[in-house]
């Protein structure tokens, strides 16, 4: 026999439950801006945010100048201009980010993905082979040409090379303020994975594993 009282602590619990379980899922995602917008203070450094007074913001905290012009890819074949709220403020608290890629011919970038955001792809100038991979180790790949679009869907593996006679641009878009960025590449070879794991896990000899280290180890 259940008391009113057990039966009220039941009640209780399960709502202490369904709680944290809705705080965990929106702790999943960017928060939902409690302002028109936030642009930070210059002078406030904390994790706790702080605003400029509505009154000093002018139309400049909206504009970003910073990818008007390509990086420089000439060196590896890739460049890429990341912007978020660190370097264009008006960003703050919106719940998103985006980046300039620019390629040379057969320039790639390599695989890799954001864990924290899910991004489209459009391409600005050139022919771009453009794909991701699925949980299911399903490709989705295709050539995409100026005025196309592609999504990648967040936490997935994708990647792009340019398959065209000229150099090749794309805006990337994500719906998060720090989608975070994982390059497959450099996570195995560029860390502190055992080298007896690397050599059974892709069958290469040491020296192999020495030379992928050196060429993707941080600098």
């Amino acid at each position: 026999m259940v008391t009113a009282g057990a039966g009220a602590l039941v009640v209780v619990v399960a709502e202490a439950k369904l709680f944290f379980f809705q705080s965990y899922l929106s702790l999943a995602y960017d928060p939902d801006p409690v302002h028109d917008y936030c642009i930070p203070r210059a002078e406030f450094s904390s994790i706790f945010l702080s605003c400029k007074n509505s009154s000093l913001v002018t139309v400049e905290d909206f504009i970003y100048s910073g990818i008007k012009d390509p990086g420089n890819f000439k060196h590896n074949g890739f460049s890429s201009i990341p912007v978020s709220s660190t370097v264009f403020p008006g960003l703050n608290t919106l719940g998103m980010s985006f980046v300039r890629a620019d390629f040379d011919v057969d320039g790639i970038n390599v695989p890799h993905f954001h864990p924290r955001a899910t991004e489209t792809a459009f391409v600005l100038e050139g022919k771009i082979y453009s794909g991701f991979v699925d949980s299911g180790n399903r490709v989705f790949a295709k050539v995409l040409e100026k005025g196309e679009v592609m999504v990648f869907p967040k936490g997935l593996v994708h990647f792009q090379m340019n398959v065209g006679d000229t150099p090749a641009t794309i805006l990337g878009s994500f719906n998060s303020q720090n989608p975070g960025l994982v390059k497959i590449p450099s996570a195995i070879f560029g860390t502190g994975i055992k080298e007896e794991l690397l050599i059974k896990a892709f069958g290469l000899n040491d020296k192999e594993i020495a030379k992928l280290r050196k060429k993707f180890v941080p600098r």
